[in-house]
């Protein structure tokens, strides 16, 4: 994680699974929840090779605790494939993304 007051970026890589989904979420979690943290959350998923629906339940889920906080999550190019997953769950319509 890096980021300044206003945004964190918390970097994700590799393949998103059931294995890992909970390291997502604990990451996030603690983002969100710190006292007196970032308003935006940027998920850096540019090195992600992979993510299945436990992935996107992680990120779902940091998104209704983001929410309850005051905060945002905000999706940084995220691949082809979750994009295709984010469409075709409805999931695209709950997160901003960016390319940048």
């Amino acid at each position: 994680m890096n980021g300044d007051d206003r945004c964190r970026v918390v970097h994700v890589g590799g393949e998103m699974d059931i294995d890992r989904a909970p390291m997502l979420y604990d990451a996030l979690h603690a983002a969100i929840t710190q006292p007196g943290g970032a308003e935006e959350i940027f998920v850096d998923l540019s090195d992600l090779s992979f993510c299945d629906s436990s992935g996107l339940n992680a990120l779902i889920h940091a998104r209704q605790t983001a929410a309850e906080h005051g905060r945002r999550i905000i999706l940084r190019t995220p691949p082809p494939q979750l994009r295709r997953l984010l469409e075709m769950t409805g999931a695209d319509t709950l997160f901003p993304v960016t390319d940048s």
